[in-house]
């Protein structure tokens, strides 16, 4: 016999080939050596054998003793099933040749998965599925097709160096291997899909794991002509196979399957009804949940004692149970198979799962175009069906891959018409996983109670009171102690001003009235009191003034021996430092170092870094004159400042000038006054007015009127005026009966 054949006919390996035209001759086009090793390589790649037009052995064309099942090949021929009679085929050297039946594929022979399913005692006939056969395929020959070898022994190089298996890839067909990046998961599936163009001259391929998707493309040499190919051609050309029972060779489930879920309180009637079945492979068994569409078989997904899973490759992505939705309106998405016959126990059959289990977490990315969200094509696929529901209840698992899982659905399905259940305590710390274990351990009823108080899936921006009712418990119970505001250290303002976290307040006043050394007196009194920490945004104010004015109100001693402190002694070097460490940890400066005026965007963004990094709770932007004259409108920057203010929990005190007052005759202006608009008054949560008397006829020149015009929370302050009094030589305000230095 010749060596071609002593390859294709050795013993324990052989499968007859019939050339349609019944030719007894054979084409040398390719070598027997490199047949032999394509032949010892994968015994699926039949491609390498499209060169020849194999005879039968001698005894096989006449006559025959044992049934067997033979392929019709030819090079531009469809691989057709054909029957035969197979006798025992006697060697040269008088051996027998023990013949079994073999079947050939463009895609892999390898098993779909290497994972062993457990092993039970099977009691009875086993034999190995041949039944992963895919669909028919034309085969032509590369020398027909304007091959370049040369350009194609250049490209294989190159796929070579990128991991892929270059030598069983045939140009103009599309090859399954294994894929370099993922190894094709613990399956090692072969998901890595490689198209050769007919000339060898360039290649392109994806990775059809959910987990991986790598996808590329190549040539040859930079001038090997126009590539038209894209990788969206291998998602639209990806082959489905239709796979039956039979030719799966699916079986009803055994007793010990049987027993199996019923210790995890699934009974036989619903495994029944969604056609749960087994798989043998030898004395192994595995469970096989079949996935179907209108009540064909389109899947199938299985699974071992061990929990790992495995599905029939090149198959449809779909729902398990699909058919169960079809029409409701109500529906529930589970995470596993499982889970779903888990639900039907607890009185819920409009359920599916979905088949391939949850992302490690939630992607960053855009939503995907539908033809290119591959790990979630189930969803596209079954579109039809959840278009009708308008109630989806997401029962995935409820660890961190089950709620990202959640939100990549809700994402897709539109998060207003989203359900999410919470699954019961186990312990003080931990929750039940999912629906076959709140079954397993609470039973039926408590699983119904779950799902029946399911809860709307959160929309950003979209809240209900409900969110908020610990926080509404806290604030009518003063958990915190604060819930009427911090106190600003003048009892003459107890009543009138109190300064709540999260609240923005406008304080304005002629020039020259102690705006701003009233507001750095009240952040000394709320660092004293409560230890509170500020950003100050002081365009007006140089460093080292700012810090003078601040030193002497904390250590209460004129910064210099100069007229304005009189007889009054000048802090020591000993307070100076214990001062300057107080201003570096209580203070934080946001300033603009360069010519241009700072934004309001600008200046937020570094108060919010504060907030974070330093724990401020108060922020000053004295004035607000002095952003940038190109700033959004007054209405746009307090809209800004308001949520910053309640998003950090950070008070917000806002120093505006008044415009010019021609026909101001001493008194204090009005919140109208600002220069701006009437936006100020209108959008702040408290207006102050901050005056000092110049008139000694009217009264003593260090009294300040402090005005409060507008306070919006109710618990925390009111409209009225208070009186402090003014010493220059520290700075201090201080209460009318209250001698300077006693506070």
């Amino acid at each position: 016999m010749p060596l071609i054949q002593q390859c294709l006919y050795r013993p324990l390996q052989y499968t007859p080939f019939l050339s349609s035209s019944s030719s007894s001759s054979f084409s040398s086009t390719t070598s027997p050596r490199r047949l032999g090793r394509a032949w010892s390589r994968s015994l699926s790649y039949a491609t390498t054998l499209s060169f020849f037009k194999v005879p039968p052995p001698p005894g096989l064309q006449k006559g025959g003793h044992t049934k067997s099942q033979g392929w019709v090949m030819d090079s531009k021929n469809l691989f057709k099933f054909t029957s035969f009679e197979i006798p025992s085929v006697p060697s040269s050297h008088g051996r027998l040749f023990h013949i079994r039946r073999l079947h050939f594929s463009v895609h892999s022979s390898k098993p779909f998965s290497n994972i062993q399913p457990f092993p039970l005692n099977t009691n009875g006939f086993s034999s190995i599925s041949h039944a992963n056969i895919p669909p028919p395929v034309y085969m032509e020959s590369p020398t027909e097709n304007g091959l370049d070898s040369a350009q194609l022994k250049i490209l294989k190089q190159k796929l070579e160096e990128l991991g892929m298996d270059s030598e069983i890839c045939v140009p103009g067909q599309y090859n399954h291997l294994l894929c370099p990046m993922c190894n094709g998961g613990g399956s090692e599936e072969r998901s890595l899909s490689l198209f050769v163009t007919n000339d060898g001259g360039a290649a392109l391929w994806m990775c059809f794991r959910a987990k991986c998707g790598w996808k590329g493309s190549t040539r040859a040499i930079a001038d090997g002509g126009p590539f038209s190919g894209s990788l969206n051609q291998l998602t639209r050309l990806k082959n489905k196979r239709e796979i039956t029972e039979e030719n799966l060779q699916l079986e009803p489930l055994c007793n010990e399957l049987v027993a199996y879920f019923a210790e995890r309180l699934i009974s036989w009637k619903t495994l029944q009804r969604n056609a749960v079945m087994q798989k043998r492979s030898g004395d192994q068994i595995a469970i096989a949940f079949t996935y179907r569409r209108n009540g064909k078989l389109v899947s199938c997904k299985y699974r071992d004692i061990n929990k790992k899973f495995w599905q029939e490759v090149d198959t449809e992505k779909i729902f398990y149970g699909l058919d169960d939705i079809k029409g409701k309106s109500d529906i529930i998405i589970v995470e596993g198979e499982m889970d779903k016959l888990a639900m039907e126990e607890a009185g819920f059959r409009n359920c599916v799962s979905v088949p391939d289990g949850a992302p490690p977490s939630v992607s960053t990315k855009e939503l995907p175009p539908e033809e290119q969200d591959t790990k979630y094509q189930y969803l596209w696929n079954c579109k039809e069906y959840l278009q009708e529901a308008s109630r989806i209840i997401l029962a995935t698992d409820g660890d961190l891959p089950g709620q990202a899982l959640a939100e990549e659905l809700a994402r897709r399905l539109g998060r207003e018409r989203c359900w999410r259940v919470t699954w019961p305590k186990k312990n003080e710390v931990e929750h039940f996983k999912d629906a076959n274990e709140v079954l397993m351990y609470l039973g039926s009823d408590v699983l119904k109670e779950v799902i029946e108080n399911a809860e709307l899936y959160p929309i950003r921006g979209l809240f209900n009171f409900n969110n908020y009712f610990d926080e509404i418990d806290a604030y009518y119970h003063r958990t915190h102690g604060y819930e009427f505001g911090l106190s600003t250290g003048w009892r003459a303002l107890n009543g009138l001003y109190n300064v709540v976290a999260g609240e923005l307040t406008i304080v304005t006043g002629v020039p020259n009235s102690g705006k701003s050394e009233w507001i750095d007196a009240l952040m000394c009194n709320l660092n004293e009191s409560f230890g509170w920490k500020f950003a100050l945004c002081s365009m007006e104010n140089k460093v080292r003034e700012h810090a003078r004015k601040l030193l002497e109100k904390h250590i209460k001693k004129p910064f210099f021996n100069a007229s304005y402190g009189g007889s009054v002694e000048r802090m020591t070097v000993e307070e100076l430092e214990q001062g300057k460490q107080w201003l570096s940890n209580t203070f934080y400066l946001i300033r603009c170092e360069n010519d241009s005026l700072p934004s309001i965007t600008w200046v937020l963004d570094l108060a919010k870094a504060a907030v974070l990094r330093h724990g401020v709770r108060g922020l000053v932007i004295d004035p607000y004159n002095e952003l940038d004259h190109q700033r959004p409108t007054s209405h746009q920057m307090l809209t800004k400042v308001k949520r910053f203010a309640q998003h950090h929990a950070c008070h917000v005190w806002f120093v505006a000038h008044p415009r010019q007052l021609h026909h101001w005759v001493g008194g204090p202006p009005n919140m109208y006054d600002i220069s701006g608009s009437a936006h100020f008054i209108n959008k702040c949560d408290n207006g102050i007015v901050v005056h000092r008397n110049r008139d000694p006829e009217a009264g003593p020149i260090d009294q300040v009127q402090i005005c409060v015009r507008k306070v919006r929370n109710k618990v925390a302050g009111t409209i009225g005026d208070a009186f402090l009094c003014y010493n220059r030589v520290t700075g201090e305000f201080m209460d009318i009966d209250e001698p300077s230095g006693k506070r």
